[in-house]
């Protein structure tokens, strides 16, 4: 098993009088792709803006390297090499396909190579054929290509993605989670949040199944596609 890089411990992070995140803890080895599964208002989306510094926490740590993230301002989690595809996308809908990948770039703090680029055009060839056409003239399937091909853009150590297959057809959906195989083949940590648990634990090396704002079970992803309990409430299957 590679280094342990990223942890959360005894996680907690409330809105208002509302308990979202109830002591959730977890950790990402270097190099895995590890998913958060879990029904609607499990604390899947909530985790991934406490990681990004969008929300804080009301008790709990985060450490990212042997460092804590969890005082840190966005911008600076970013520059530490976390980066997140939100959900719904959030692209620049009148800026071309080329200035929202540059966007991505813009944390760098110098002029993106230009193999930064073919390496997202590589992945997306759709990308390289819309360069200057304007983002939210895009198709959806394109729109979450453009926002995975952006944050591809900032180098990151960690690409979080938050559902994102959410709103695609199926066909779509598979594109898009045999581009998360490759791009973690290719080396990149993941931590995917998503709310297709069987196509989620397909790709996964571990997962974490969350309910009601804790981890519920968690283990190989290959396991809990085998966990009856797992089949029964998240795949339909019997």
């Amino acid at each position: 098993m590679s280094e342990v890089f990223f942890r959360i411990d005894d996680l907690h992070v409330r809105y208002g009088g509302i308990a979202a995140v109830r002591g959730i803890s977890l950790e990402v080895h270097e190099g895995e792709l590890v998913t958060l599964i879990g029904g609607n208002g499990a604390g899947k989306s909530t985790t991934l803006r406490t990681i990004s510094g969008l929300k804080r926490p009301a008790a709990g740590a985060i450490e990212f390297g042997g460092e804590a993230l969890h005082t840190m301002a966005p911008h600076a989690i970013v520059k530490k090499g976390i980066c997140q595809v939100p959900e719904g996308r959030h692209i620049f809908p009148r800026m071309s396909v080329r200035e929202n990948l540059m966007m991505g770039a813009y944390t760098l703090g110098t002029k993106p190579r230009d193999d930064d680029l073919e390496r997202v055009f590589t992945l997306f060839p759709v990308l390289n054929e819309r360069i200057e056409q304007a983002g939210g003239t895009l198709s959806g399937g394109e729109q979450q290509m453009l926002a995975i091909g952006r944050a591809l853009m900032s180098h990151p150590t960690l690409l979080m993605l938050d559902e994102p297959s959410l709103g695609l057809s199926p066909i779509l959906t598979q594109r898009i989670f045999d581009l998360l195989r490759e791009i973690h083949r290719q080396g990149t940590t993941v931590l995917l949040v998503e709310q297709n648990a069987h196509l989620a634990l397909q790709i996964a090396d571990r997962a974490y199944v969350l309910e009601s704002g804790e981890v519920a079970l968690h283990g190989p992803a290959e396991a809990l596609l085998r966990d009856d309990a797992v089949r029964r409430t998240y795949l339909g299957q019997s």
